[in-house]
C-alpha cells in the first residue's frame, strides 16, 4: 500500500465483566469522524466452567459483528445519496 492514500481508522474495545456476564463496547472512529458504537454480551452459565477470556472472546465477536452490520448500513445509506437509486449489497 501506498502510505500516501493510507487512512487509520481506530475500533476501540472495552470490556468488563459482571455477576457472570461480560459486555464489550466497540468503538469505531474514522479520520472523518464518523463515530459507531456496538455492543456484544456473554454470559456463563452455571454448568460452565468459568474462563473470562471465552466470555471476553464472545462478547467482542458478537460486538465487532454487530459494529460491521453498522458499518454495512452506513455505506448502503452513503451509496443511496450519492446514487439515489436502491442499493443491496451482498456479503
Amino acid at each position: 500500500m501506498n502510505d500516501e492514500n493510507v487512512q487509520t481508522w481506530n475500533v476501540e474495545v472495552l470490556i468488563g465483566e459482571r455477576d457472570g456476564q461480560t459486555h464489550a463496547e466497540a468503538r469505531l472512529r474514522t479520520k472523518d469522524d464518523t463515530h459507531l458504537s456496538a455492543v456484544g454480551r456473554a454470559r456463563l452459565r452455571p454448568t460452565d466452567r468459568d474462563v473470562p477470556e471465552i466470555g471476553a472472546e464472545l462478547a467482542t465477536a458478537r460486538a465487532l459483528a454487530d459494529l460491521s452490520h453498522q458499518l454495512l448500513e452506513a455505506a448502503v445509506d452513503d451509496i443511496v445519496g450519492v446514487t439515489h437509486e436502491s442499493v443491496t449489497l451482498k456479503a
